[in-house]
């Protein structure tokens, strides 16, 4: 490494977030990046460390959170690089494994930085911004176009269903190695989960769409409203292309069947945020005040409940609270939990640190829902719940009635869309992304279920090499 001892010099210092008061008026992105010299000293944090654990990605101890970068990224080498000014080399690099790294530096949660050595001790090389550093000034000086050039026709003809990360970096992939893509995408817009499914102040969307026009320009075709099985059939995606890749991800989501669930106002999460995005790309990234006077309860404690928090505060919601069936976690490792293992440990959200600025407490763990409230018109007005105990049975004595309405289910996704599937004859999915219908292979989420998007760009990226490799092998038989 250029400076060894740059972690000892220089402390921690992420991208700053906007001040709350300021963010919660726009849609638009929360964090403002560090100038390119001080993300240059931020980079001279990563040690010399000989083992880097931040670019192997490790499920560790039975913990079911992978820690280290599930992609392999070459860290250590492109942060040295970063160090040294050569930034177009960090940016190829960086390419080499990641063909979607301005959607991992704005919205990966970063485990590479929970394996990374410096965090046995100190709290992690900031991997995540320096990644978003490279590819956004690599944008800047147009290295990214050539970086996807595509090499000589195979003449070979590859179908991909659903444009998320997995199909985004499948299409990429096979459209850099010469073949030619189709990408088929049954919403108005490609991208995916990338596009609906994560908010514009966490992913502004001229980002996605950045890489979506660059890909049709470097050859790729996208086409939007069409969906596999209704508008075109199997056998006739199977008769006109080699190769199908199913990338729809994990789209369907676990759902409360409670009395009272046929109220109105009780929505999926995923719903509701397409619906916000889609009011941001129609009408600009003011915020409005869709929900005034409205109060908002959100079921489900993640990542996706949390921006279901920060999007109810843009449109002005009166009150939002969040419940959480699992117990708070601890402020801290506890001993079963060293490093590096992805630390199961309490942490603050960026939308529940924009709530805390209206309701001092918004946050409720061990909280079960038993029962939906509603007023005689059918539409729900509260909900009833009960705290439950380390075995999630319900402690006689704590029910309450809580004022909502309108109640957001963010408890995560089951799994992909099972009908498509089984248009294709898909019974088996191996590891290699192949199943067993020959010239059909799954990748992301609807392969490995809900995970996280670097997962899935991962998926993408092998899926398309492993239809290159047998493509190729036809050749020479």
């Amino acid at each position: 490494m250029a400076d060894p001892f740059g972690f000892l010099k220089y402390p921690r210092k992420e991208n700053p977030y906007r001040p709350v008061a300021e963010r919660i008026t726009d849609w638009q992105e929360l964090q403002e990046p560090l100038p390119a010299s001080e993300r240059q000293e931020q980079a001279a944090r990563c040690m010399n460390c000989g083992i880097p654990f931040c670019h192997t990605g490790s499920f560790y101890g039975g913990q079911r959170t992978v820690s280290g970068c599930p992609n392999d990224n070459l860290i250590p080498e492109w942060n040295d690089l970063v160090y040294q000014s050569r930034f177009q080399a960090a940016f190829e690099r960086l390419a080499k494994t990641n063909p979607l790294p301005e959607m991992t530096g704005r919205v990966c949660p970063a485990p590479c930085e929970k394996g990374c050595t410096e965090a046995l001790n100190g709290s992690g090389v900031t991997i995540h911004d320096n990644e978003r550093f490279i590819i956004d000034t690599a944008f800047e000086n147009d290295w990214v176009r050539a970086s996807g050039e595509p090499q000589a026709a195979t003449g070979f003809k590859i179908a991909i269903i659903g444009s998320g990360p997995a199909g985004l970096s499948a299409a990429w992939r096979l459209n850099q190695l010469g073949h030619q893509v189709t990408v088929y995408e049954r919403s108005n817009r490609c991208g995916g989960l990338l596009m609906y499914g994560i908010p514009n102040m966490k992913l502004d969307k001229t980002v996605v769409q950045r890489r979506i026009d660059l890909m049709a320009e470097l050859g790729v075709t996208f086409l939007t409203n069409i969906e596999v099985g209704r508008d075109i059939s199997a056998e006739e995606l199977e008769a006109a292309y080699d190769r199908v890749i199913i990338s729809t991800g994990a789209s369907v989501p676990r759902d409360l069947n409670i009395p009272g669930r046929s109220l109105t106002g009780i929505q999926f999460a995923v719903d509701y945020l397409t619906a916000a995005t889609k009011e941001v790309l129609n009408h600009g990234k003011a915020a409005n005040e869709s929900l005034a006077g409205k109060h908002v309860v959100v079921i489900g404690g993640g990542d996706t409940g949390n921006d279901c928090l920060g999007t109810a505060m843009r449109q002005g919601a009166a009150s939002v609270r969040q419940l959480e069936i699992t117990p708070q976690l601890p402020p801290q490792r506890l001993a079963g939990n060293p490093w590096p293992e992805y630390p199961m440990t309490a942490k603050i959200g960026y939308g529940q640190e924009e709530v805390a600025t209206v309701l001092q407490e918004h946050t409720y763990h061990s909280i079960s829902t038993t029962a939906f409230v509603g007023a005689e018109r059918g539409q729900v007005i509260g909900i009833e719940t009960v705290k439950v105990d380390e075995n999630f049975q319900p402690i006689s004595g704590t029910e309450q009635v809580m004022k909502a309405d309108l109640v957001l289910l963010a408890m995560g996704f089951l799994g992909p869309e099972t009908h498509l599937l089984d248009t294709f004859n898909v019974r088996e999915i191996y590891d290699d992304y192949t199943t067993n219908n020959e010239r059909v292979l799954v990748a992301g989420d609807a392969k490995r279920g809900p995970s996280l998007v670097i997962w899935a760009i991962r998926e993408g990226r092998l899926a398309a090499e492993k239809v290159d490799q047998s493509l190729r092998a036809l050749i020479y038989q």
